[in-house]
């Protein structure tokens, strides 16, 4: 006759077998894809979670430096950036932006729009070279802030993880983010805080028949209403830099009105260039 602790072995291997398959799974490594995913997921929650992905407009001013060949061009402008937030659309510009140049917002900027881009100056409205707005797009559609607060859902977005390394002197995990048509954008996030410090791609060059290499980094995060966004934005190109913000000011959700991102009706349209 079995005794009760012969009766309950059976139950008690099923139990431990388990456990050890329960072990083992926990056990096994993560992939480079739940890597990646897992670093950018935090990310969205280390810039505000609910709060960024809820934002709808940003107002931010401070001074603008433009760079030829590495060199200042210029003393910087004043410029304040209205940006619009709109219903996310797989792999498309959807956003408004607006830039106004002058401590008064009177010399002139540009305005972005998915339909199209314009210069504005006091003698209208010039459209941009469809070249310089396919430029200004893409970089645009590969900006970490946008993936984070437009893209994440998108069919056929990827990520996958490049490990963690170190990047001047700060600790980072690296992920490589790529949509649906292959364009990708590898991102360093502080391993420390998971906000993005630094994001390059490389983008064709058809003048030179070869790839260009565009580096923008981010510093100086400033909590704005439970949002997280830097008030230092610089981008390098092949090593160069060509463009730099310094953010004075920064207000979040302020219901921008659809007369900032619309050209006046009775504003001449010059020929493109002009």
């Amino acid at each position: 006759m079995k005794s009760r602790d012969s009766a309950a072995f059976p139950a008690l291997l099923a139990a431990a077998l388990l456990g050890c398959v329960a072990n083992h799974a926990w056990a096994q490594p993560e992939s480079r894809q739940d890597r990646g995913r897992r670093v950018v997921y935090e990310a969205v929650k280390a810039v505000g979670g609910d709060a960024f992905l809820a934002l709808q407009d940003r107002t931010e001013t401070g001074r603008i430096y433009s760079f030829d060949n590495g060199r200042p061009a210029g003393g910087g402008t004043i410029a304040t950036v209205y940006t619009q937030y709109l219903t996310p659309a797989p792999g498309k510009f959807s956003v408004r932006i607006r830039q106004i140049f002058g401590k008064n917002q009177d010399e002139g900027g540009f305005l972005f729009t998915p339909d199209g881009a314009w210069s504005l100056s006091f003698r209208g409205a010039s459209p941009l070279d469809n070249a310089e707005f396919a430029t200004y797009r893409d970089t645009t559609l590969r900006g970490i802030f946008y993936i984070l607060r437009q893209r994440l859902d998108e069919p056929g977005i990827s990520f996958y993880s490049q490990g963690g390394d170190i990047f001047e002197h700060v600790p980072v995990e690296i992920v490589d983010i790529t949509d649906a048509a292959g364009a990708t954008v590898t991102v360093y996030f502080d391993r420390n805080t998971l906000l993005p410090v630094r994001q390059t791609f490389r983008r064709r060059n058809t003048q030179f028949d070869d790839f260009d290499v565009e580096a923008t980094s981010f510093a100086k995060y400033r909590d704005i209403k439970g949002v997280k966004l830097p008030l230092e934005t610089r981008r390098d190109r092949n090593g160069q830099k060509i463009f730099e913000m310094f953010v004075e000011s920064e207000e979040i959700n302020k219901d921008l009105r659809d007369e900032l991102f619309t050209l006046p009706a009775n504003l001449k349209i010059l020929p493109k260039g002009k």
